[in-house]
């Protein structure tokens, strides 16, 4: 015996399938966006400093979610310029007046000027449109007004240099699609570093100064707690671990510029040179060696033994990051294997 059931039973049977489907798809659609969307961007998270200018320092954790292969990326920070060039990247906007020679492959062939180092040019830098803006250092005051106009991150340089420059390589390998582009380059890089540290451990002690405006400061370890100068003064002990021929050199000088005589007490196997006039454009390359060209300097065992070593005033004042420049500086280190 069959059973049959009313139409009207099986109408609203149906209508109920449908409304049930319905509700399906709209409660989907939402998770389906929210995941293409994640898909599509990566998180990056840093401690920014949002205390005014002359207050105590004030952090609190901006969290960005980055759209991964922009268009068109904005960078103030020029080891980030380094990076994306390096990864096969470009870049749309920059302050191209502070973009060293060594870099320029990394502009885009139209690229704009975005102002400078320290000073945005909004008008023009919203009439480009970005997809991403990278800040970092000098430029990282700039986050309020340039974070209205596209996602912007600071990728300046926090802890030290090599975990700094881990941390960006990886992140930007990710948001342009080179990831195994970035851990290649970071694995070259520490076999280099490590190349370096071989020589410099035969070296014996070491002294870095900068020359600038005709006087010597003496350059010392980072300390723990030390901000992006710090880092950038440490750099040949911190990273290529050269022991520094006074324990504390800071100490020493007593945070004064030091004298050719404070050369010769001290007396370094290996005198290394950062002439930060060529640097900054104040003076011509080689000047350093002028300054250092006296007979005073001339008795030290550096230079009796040629070890005085003029390192990449850009590389290592200016830029200081990014996979090109690191590899320059480890040639830099490497001339006393020569």
């Amino acid at each position: 015996m069959s059973v049959r059931t009313p139409a009207i039973a099986l109408s609203l049977v149906a209508a109920s399938a449908l409304v049930l489907a319905g509700c399906s798809s709209a409660s989907e659609e939402p998770a389906e966006a929210e995941e293409a969307a994640a898909a599509d961007t990566v998180t990056y998270s840093w401690e920014r400093n949002v205390a005014a200018e002359d207050a105590d320092p004030e952090y609190e954790t901006t969290t960005v979610e980055v759209p991964k292969s922009p268009e068109k990326i904005v960078a103030f920070e020029m080891a980030t310029v380094d990076t994306i060039g390096a990864l096969g990247g470009e870049v749309a906007g920059a302050p191209i007046e502070s973009v060293p020679d060594y870099l320029q492959d990394a502009l885009a062939d139209d690229a704009f000027n975005a102002g400078t180092l320290f000073e945005a040019d909004l008008i023009e830098i919203e009439a480009q449109q970005p997809d991403l803006i990278v800040i970092g250092g000098r430029s990282s005051a700039l986050y309020d007004d340039l974070s209205q106009i596209a996602p912007t991150i600071d990728l300046g340089i926090t802890g030290t240099y090599l975990e700094t420059l881990e941390r960006n390589v990886t992140f930007l390998g990710e948001v342009l699609g080179a990831e195994d582009e970035a851990a290649t380059a970071l694995a070259d890089l520490e076999a280099g570093i490590d190349e370096a540290k071989a020589v410099t451990a035969e070296a014996g002690n070491g002294l870095a100064v900068m020359v600038s405006g005709g006087e010597l400061n003496a350059m010392s370890p980072s300390p723990a707690d030390g901000g992006s100068s710090n880092v950038r003064g440490g750099l040949i002990y911190d990273v290529f671990g050269v022991e520094p021929v006074v324990e504390d050199i800071a100490s020493a000088t007593h945070g004064e510029p030091v004298s050719f005589e404070f050369l010769l007490e001290q007396d370094p196997d290996t005198l290394w040179v950062v002439d930060r006039d060529a640097a900054t454009g104040e003076a011509e390359a080689g000047a350093a060696a002028q300054v250092l060209d006296n007979d005073i300097v001339k008795q030290t065992s550096a230079a009796q033994n040629d070890k005085i070593v003029y390192l990449d005033p850009v590389a290592w004042y200016i830029v200081y990051g990014g996979i090109e420049t690191t590899q320059l500086l480890i040639d830099d280190v490497m001339q006393i294997a020569e």
